[in-house]
Parts: C-alpha cells; sequence; structure tokens
C-alpha cells in the first residue's frame, strides 16, 4: 500500500461520522434525481436521507433564488435590486413550502399515507435539488449570452423546474405508497388545504393585531385618565 493510500485512509477513520453520514446523504441527492423511483424510496424507508442535508437543499435553494435575482443579466431577468427584501422574498418561498409539506402531512391520514412530516420534508428538499443545480450556474452563463440565445437560458429554467415538479410527485408517491393517480389527488388535496391553513393563519394574526390594538387604546386611556 502506497503512503498516499494509508494517509487517505488515516484521514477516512478519522472523519467524524456524523460528518461523513452528512457527506453521504449529500451526495446521494445525485442518485435521487437521476433514479427518482428508488430514490426516493430509500431515502425515506431505507435512510438514505438526513435532515441535515435536507436543510442545506432548502437554503441553497432560497440563496439560489435571490442570486438569480441579483445577478442574473438585465436582458433575461428584471429586478429592483434597490428595494429588494431578502427576508421578504426568502419568507414567500419558505413559508408556502412548509405550510404544503405541512398540510400533505395532515391530509395523510384521510388518504392512508404513510409518510410523516420529516419524510415530506425531507423528500421535497431533495427534489429542489434540479433548481440549485441548473440555476445556480445559470446565473453566471446568463451574462455571457446575447438576447438572440435567451431561448436556451427560457428552455433551461423549464427543464429545471419541471425536473422539480415531476420530482417533488414522484417523491410523495413514493414516501405515502401511493399510486399516480391517488398521488395526484393527494396533490390537489394538499394545494386546497395550504390554502385553507394560510387563510387561518391570516385571520389568526389578524385577530391577534385587532387584539393589541384594543389593548394599546385602554392602556393609553388609563394612563391618560390618570395622569
Amino acid at each position: 500500500m502506497s503512503i498516499t493510500e494509508s494517509l487517505n485512509n488515516a484521514a477516512v477513520r478519522k472523519e467524524h461520522p456524523r460528518l461523513r453520514r452528512y457527506k453521504e446523504t449529500l451526495l446521494y441527492a445525485k442518485y435521487v434525481i437521476f433514479h427518482p423511483f428508488d430514490g426516493f424510496w430509500d431515502l425515506v424507508h431505507e435512510k438514505r436521507g438526513s435532515l441535515a442535508a435536507a436543510h442545506t437543499f432548502v437554503v441553497l435553494f432560497l440563496l439560489t433564488y435571490v442570486l438569480r435575482l441579483m445577478y442574473t443579466s438585465f436582458q433575461f431577468i428584471t429586478a429592483n435590486i434597490q428595494y429588494l427584501n431578502i427576508y421578504e422574498r426568502w419568507g414567500s418561498l419558505l413559508l408556502p413550502f412548509l405550510i404544503l409539506c405541512l398540510s400533505n402531512w395532515a391530509l395523510s391520514t384521510l388518504f392512508d399515507g404513510k409518510g410523516r412530516f420529516k419524510d415530506i420534508y425531507m423528500a421535497m428538499a431533495y427534489a429542489l435539488v434540479p433548481y440549485i443545480i441548473i440555476q445556480l450556474p445559470l446565473i453566471l452563463i446568463s451574462n455571457m449570452l446575447t438576447f438572440d440565445e435567451a431561448s436556451l437560458y427560457t428552455v433551461l429554467i423549464s427543464v429545471s423546474e419541471i425536473w422539480c415538479l415531476f420530482l417533488a410527485f414522484v417523491a410523495l408517491m413514493e414516501v405515502h405508497d401511493y399510486g399516480p393517480g391517488k398521488t395526484l389527488i393527494s396533490i390537489v388535496a394538499t394545494i386546497f388545504g395550504a390554502l385553507v391553513i394560510l387563510f387561518l393563519l391570516l385571520v389568526f394574526f389578524s385577530l391577534l393585531s385587532d387584539a393589541f390594538g384594543y389593548f394599546a387604546s385602554m392602556y393609553r386611556e388609563i394612563v391618560f385618565r390618570l395622569s
């Protein structure tokens, strides 16, 4: 055995088990996006995925979205950078993503689904990988393309989005052990459930705001009368 191989083996042995596990689950995304049916099944049922890797993909997705708005050539996308609120943009993506996962999990009992919230979130996060690996390099490439080559940019953007949607469909089918028809019905129900959850959240925060306003006005009235 050569000295280089000995050093590599020693480095692998010294590597922390959690770090090794994180790297393995991170790299497993490559298998998932090209072999989605087996990939998503093993991701959840064979414990080939991890929440740490899922969180990483969600963060990279959010970063890619904002970087795309900020640095894509003005020929392909127009965004008012001066008034761009990064946290607002992130919230507008992350909140619906979590609500859709929650809605799907809440309705899984109704449709005899087998997935837990953790499994659904993890599978949906892995389904975002094509968006990252295609659109992140496109930020740089867009600044090298001419307006006449816009069709190439548009096609690649469409491919990344369609690929993600297809992976999300397969992910729900494998996580819950559904057939294609049942998966489609559950997705429609999930979207409807997400709208209901969003409506309830808006009502809750509206009532909460009114309650704070009432108590604040009452406090001011008491202070005014005692002064």
